[in-house]
């Protein structure tokens, strides 16, 4: 396996402007995902969560993302497009691809438009699904004028995460991003105009006419978009479904992400992975760490010092997790079990946690191997999740070591390995040649 390669963007022409897409997967069902207020089809994929959120999309469809005209990787425009004109692009874009009919995802304010697209050309829409949407601007608290020429004043500092995805306002990190990423997405004055024809929209009269199947899903803590305005839309659409979550952000990829990637599957497809007696097999890079001596100092220190350096090394183990795109499967008490799609990065993760949490006085070691895995639910299973932890056992204070196969796939990558012997693990077959891995 080699690190998962980005896809690449490409561009449909819609009259005279040229609307940025990429597209993932192989599905026999297309997913068209209409943008929110922000987009930038390249640099979304170094936020936390979204490329793998559109990998498991991707398992059952082909999934085509776009910025809108004027954002992002899309040409600038003079004006902030109408509803009708971004119909105009979407409707490029699937002409592009090659997409006779699609499964249309609005994503707050895409929502409206992705409404009026199924509502005006249903032979082209199979399903809609809502999230995070509203029918009418207005009915956001406040005065809209005002609150559009506060949110360009302080465009690009990251001042929207605080409602977009609350749950990371407090790390300084995430906000710096989230800044850059403001500032990819479009400039102060292009943000003023788009606000300021938002506030114009109301589209309750069209969604009565919509008659092709409907879910509209919404998460009760949602900052942004109040999830009364999503109860309003859901109740306005004939026959349309209804989900409510309890808790998660604006964000789509903030929150129960299986539970709402599973509705959304079983939504398209009339099943969900989860509930399949098949389970899920996919190729990952398994990584275990361990604390070194834990025992020893929580003795040495107390319960309660040991506990606030904990919960310091768990979020340290987080954010670097996040950072290299993998996936926090578990807090094992003393240290963390993660995948990877991409054993490059993994490594790469594993040396800078290591590094971090040496810092605060938490040695780590760390065991990595890539191979087949099972998801099960939040968890997961196979040999390659116990070849991990073997790995791992064989492991000293402040190494990170991996298997051969880890070593073979990374080839090129700037990574450099120390040979640790031939070692004969616990319950698996045969010798395994272990690595010390190091930048």
């Amino acid at each position: 396996m080699s690190d998962f390669v980005l896809p690449v963007t490409c561009y449909a022409l819609s009259g005279e402007v040229n609307i940025a897409y990429q597209t993932m997967g192989y599905g026999p069902v297309d997913i068209i995902l209409v943008p929110g207020f922000m987009s930038h089809i390249e640099f979304m994929h170094e936020l936390p969560g979204y490329t793998a959120f559109l990998r498991r999309l991707s398992t059952f469809a082909r999934v085509v993302t776009f910025d809108k005209r004027g954002q992002g990787l899309s040409d600038r425009v003079s004006d902030a497009p109408s509803l009708e004109q971004r119909m105009d692009d979407v409707r490029a874009v699937m002409d592009a691809v090659g997409s006779l009919r699609a499964v249309l995802f609005g994503n707050s304010e895409g929502c409206a438009m992705s409404a009026l697209f199924a509502a005006t050309y249903p032979e082209r829409v199979s399903k809609l699904i809502l999230f995070g949407g509203y029918a009418r601007r207005s009915d956001m608290s406040g005065n809209y004028e005002e609150r559009a020429l506060q949110r360009a004043k302080f465009w690009g500092t990251g001042a929207m995460i605080k409602t977009v995805a609350p749950s990371l306002a407090t790390d300084p990190d995430a906000v710096a991003q989230f800044a850059k990423f403001e500032r990819l997405s479009a400039s102060p004055g292009v943000v003023k105009s788009f606000a300021q024809l938002n506030a114009q929209i109301d589209i309750r009269a069209i969604l009565p006419t919509i008659r092709v199947p409907t879910l509209v899903l919404h998460r009760k803590t949602d900052v942004q978009v109040p999830v009364e305005l999503g109860r309003e839309l859901v109740s306005l659409i004939p026959d349309a479904r209804f989900v409510e979550y309890p808790e998660g952000d604006h964000s789509f990829v903030r929150g129960d992400v299986s539970a709402l990637l599973g509705d959304m599957e079983e939504f398209i497809t009339g099943h969900r992975e989860s509930s399949s007696s098949e389970l899920e097999r996919i190729l990952a890079t398994v990584m275990f760490t361990d604390i070194v001596g834990s025992t020893h100092s929580a003795a040495e220190i107390g319960d309660q010092a040991w506990r606030r350096l904990l919960d310091t090394h768990d979020q340290l183990a987080r954010q670097m997790v996040e950072k290299h795109r993998g996936v926090l499967v578990k807090s094992t008490g003393d240290g963390i079990l993660a995948t990877f799609d991409g054993p490059g990065r993994a490594v790469r993760c594993a040396l800078a946690l290591g590094t971090a949490s040496k810092q605060i006085g938490l040695p780590l070691r760390a065991g990595l191997h890539t191979g087949e895995i099972e998801i099960r639910d939040r968890d997961i299973g196979g040999i390659a999740v116990h070849a991990a932890a073997r790995v791992m056992a064989q492991s000293q204070p402040s190494e990170v070591l991996v298997s051969r196969v880890v070593t073979d796939l990374v080839a090129g990558a700037g990574l450099k390995f120390s040979e640790r012997g031939s070692h004969e693990l616990k319950g698996l077959p045969g010798r395994w040649d272990l690595f010390a891995a190091s930048m």
